[in-house]
Parts: C-alpha cells; sequence; structure tokens
C-alpha cells in the first residue's frame, strides 16, 4: 500500500557498469568473535586489499587485534564519521583493479548506513558482493518468542535533559495492537564528541555507552507515564531481556519492565522483546 501513487516515487539513481574487477566485500561477522565469520566471508577477507571495520553501529566480543591475527589482514577501523561522511574512502580503494572488504558485526543488511555504502558503491561502478551472517534480528528467537509473531522493530535512544523522544512507543502500541511481540534494539554511543572540551579548542571524545536492559525499562515506563495510551502495562506486560546474544555467556530472561529493571544483564550488547500474544508453545520455552 502507498502512502503516494507508484508514479510519484522518485527512480534510482543510474548505476555504473560495474566491473569484477571492481569489488566491494560487505562482509558480516556475526555476533560472537572472529570465528564466527563464514567461510566465504573469510575467503573474501584474504582477497582483499584492504580491509576496513565498521565498530559504531555494534561490537563484537574481541578486539581488532585478535581479528588481525585469525584474519591474517591489517584492518583498519571506520568510525562514525568514517562510514556515513566519508565514506569515499571506503569505496575509492576498489575502484581499479582494488579489492576492499568491509566488515560489519551481525549481518550487512541490518543498518541502513550499509545499506547506503552499497547504494553509492554500485552508482560508481564498483562491483558489491555482500556476504551475510548472524545477526540480532534473527538470533532474538532463541528467547523462544516465534520471529514470525514479531512486528516492527524499534531502537530506544538515550534520554537526556533535553532531548527525550519517544518515537518508539506509537510502534510498540500498533505491535501489541495486532498481538505482535516488538524487538527493541538499545542506544550506543562510540566515539561521540565532548562539545564541552570542543568549546575549550579541543579534540575529544566521550567514553563508549551501551544502553541496559535496565536503562531501557525506565525509558519505556516514562514513556508509557508520559502518553497514557495503553501500550504495554509495566507492571503485567510480558518482556523478555537479552544479552550478548550468540556469545557463550548469553543471558535471557523474562518477566514485566518493573521486574526486569533491577535484573543484573552483566556486559553490552543488550536487547530485548516486548510480547504481543504469547502462544503455549512460547511460553513454554520463556519459562524453560
Amino acid at each position: 500500500i502507498f502512502d503516494r501513487p507508484p508514479t510519484a516515487l522518485r527512480p534510482l539513481p543510474p548505476a555504473a557498469k560495474p566491473t569484477k574487477t571492481m569489488v566491494l566485500y560487505v562482509i558480516g561477522l556475526g555476533l560472537g568473535d572472529e570465528r564466527d565469520v563464514t567461510l566465504r566471508g573469510l575467503d573474501a577477507i584474504k582477497k582483499s586489499d584492504r580491509v576496513f571495520l565498521e565498530m559504531y553501529t555494534s561490537i563484537l566480543s574481541c578486539d581488532v587485534t585478535e581479528l588481525e591475527q585469525f584474519y591474517g589482514k591489517k584492518v583498519e577501523v571506520a568510525d562514525r564519521n568514517c562510514v556515513e561522511s566519508e565514506a569515499e574512502s571506503i569505496i575509492e580503494p576498489a575502484k581499479g583493479d582494488g579489492k576492499v572488504a568491509l566488515l560489519v558485526v551481525g549481518d550487512p543488511v541490518c543498518a541502513t548506513t550499509h545499506t547506503d555504502i552499497i547504494l553509492r558503491a554500485r552508482t560508481e561502478g564498483v562491483h558489491v558482493e555482500v556476504i551475510h551472517n548472524a545477526s540480532v534480528m534473527g538470533a532474538a528467537g532463541y528467547c523462544g518468542l516465534q520471529l514470525y509473531n514479531f512486528g516492527q522493530t524499534v531502537s530506544i535512544p538515550f534520554f537526556d535533559d533535553a532531548w527525550r523522544p519517544t518515537s518508539f512507543y506509537p510502534k510498540i502500541k500498533y505491535n501489541r495492537g495486532g498481538g505482535m511481540h516488538t524487538l527493541c534494539l538499545l542506544d550506543i554511543k562510540v566515539k561521540e564528541p565532548d562539545f564541552e572540551a570542543m568549546m575549550r579548542g579541543k579534540t575529544k571524545f566521550l567514553p563508549p555507552r551501551f544502553m541496559s536492559v535496565n536503562t531501557a525499562c525506565e525509558q519505556l515506563i516514562e514513556a508509557e507515564q508520559k502518553h497514557k495510551e495503553g501500550a504495554y502495562n509495566p507492571s503485567t506486560t510480558l518482556c523478555v531481556g537479552m544479552a550478548r546474544l550468540g556469545q557463550e555467556d548469553q543471558r535471557i530472561i523474562a518477566g514485566t519492565m518493573e521486574e526486569l529493571v533491577n535484573v543484573d544483564f552483566g556486559e553490552p550488547l543488550h536487547c530485548m522483546a516486548i510480547c504481543g500474544e504469547v502462544h503455549e508453545l512460547e511460553m513454554e520455552m520463556l519459562s524453560a
């Protein structure tokens, strides 16, 4: 269903004819450590002249040094500014006879940032090969909730004194109104500028922050208190908190928001699901 006639859709920009000698591999690394890369992904990394790692939309449980040792390649970290504002520095080396690998935690097509790079590379005549891997979008099903019973995925951003957005609230309400579960992806702040230091003429970045299930529950409770539309009940609506999915020490606990807000889920990354209608088999898995 279109909000406007199909004729109003803008056509895609014309793409130069790609050549196989100009290759950008966009490779999913999965959710765990350096060993989670697929054999096809590892083969592409070893064939690449340059290897970039995007590390601001998610993180692995290992560091860059461990990746380099396992791949036998130097890995260049691409921060948010590089990926979003200076993507040409990734695409340009793939022109001519170059082969470039962009490594992405999880699966490459789960974030619009990576889709944008793929489109730009194709427009410039670079052949793009996407190599998929496990992502939180699929791994969340391990908690017991059936993936085909999920509605729109939402992001929960950190609140601060000046900005407390609740655009996720109507989406959760819509999902639950149809009996669907909601996967909540929790905010990550990596290499955020320290504006106070910048005002003093210094370039400085704030320490990384990763939203916990606890903080997400606090903000969700605040959103319900603000809107009062009954999208969910913090005291009775069943939720599932998940931490470090795909890793050996992953933790999954079901409970209400008021219960989960006090649970220690440990190290990042965290996500959570807000349940819609829970079927008997799902409840059995959640209770196991």
